[in-house]
């Protein structure tokens, strides 16, 4: 039987397995950020300037009827309390940015439930403001004393309720409405709201500022009485 010579097989070279060198407890993974673009060409909404159709048509209503107390008052009491918040304030935006404070200065008092709840100061300074110029006064107590009552039922006056009704007195004092001021102050005292030492003082100043004096004086003794620790019943008597 003839031997069988076998040739030696090529030899493959087998290079050395290199495993990933686990992270030290010194190192940090890289972080990247993602950003996408925007996946169409709208423009973004505009808090409280974007108007919906309801809105424009309540906003244009109430213009038609600029002329006619009785007209206003009827569009406000059946386009405006319909609208949802959003579109209360953005139809409100739009009125300001009109220059129509007094028809912004009749749906904010219309609709003024559904701020009080949460309510912007801020906008409650701007609309009072601008009432006061209108010798909108009547309204003014209304809101007023709605904010106040609605602050009383909840948890109670905060800091930040001071706050925000330090700006609202600012805006009266601004425009000098001394009488706005005084009233303001009586609902405070009668809805169990005690100012803070920097109220109090603004108070006095804007009274006095304004020709207020005697009531300045009543604002002078409530503010001894709280700085000597005196009773809440005596402070808050009206």
């Amino acid at each position: 039987m003839a031997a069988c010579s076998l040739k030696p097989s090529t030899s493959i070279a087998l290079r050395p397995l290199r495993l990933p060198r686990p992270f030290s407890k010194s190192s940090k993974p890289t972080l990247f950020s993602i950003s996408c673009g925007p996946r169409d060409h709208r423009w973004p909404l505009l808090r409280g300037r974007t108007l919906s159709t309801e809105a424009i048509l309540a906003v244009q209503a109430l213009k038609r009827a600029l002329d006619d107390d009785s007209k206003v008052e009827q569009v406000v009491s059946t386009a405006f309390v319909r609208l949802l918040k959003p579109d209360l304030v953005a139809a409100l935006a739009e009125l300001r940015r009109q220059g129509q404070w007094r028809l912004a200065g009749k749906v904010f008092v219309a609709a003024r439930k559904e701020f009080s709840s949460n309510p912007d100061y801020s906008l409650y300074a701007a609309m009072v403001a601008a009432m006061a110029r209108n010798g909108m006064r009547e309204e003014i107590g209304l809101l007023v004393s709605d904010l106040l009552a609605e602050r009383e039922k909840g948890d109670g006056f905060s800091a930040d309720d001071i706050r925000g009704l330090a700006r609202v007195v600012q805006a009266l004092i601004g425009v000098g409405s001394g009488k706005a001021v005084k009233y303001m102050y009586r609902e405070m005292k009668r809805r169990n709201c005690v100012p803070n030492e920097f109220l109090f003082k603004d108070l006095m100043r804007g009274l006095r500022g304004l020709g207020e004096g005697e009531a300045a004086d009543d604002v002078e003794r409530d503010f001894e009485v709280w700085s000597n620790g005196g009773s809440r019943s005596e402070l808050l008597r009206v």
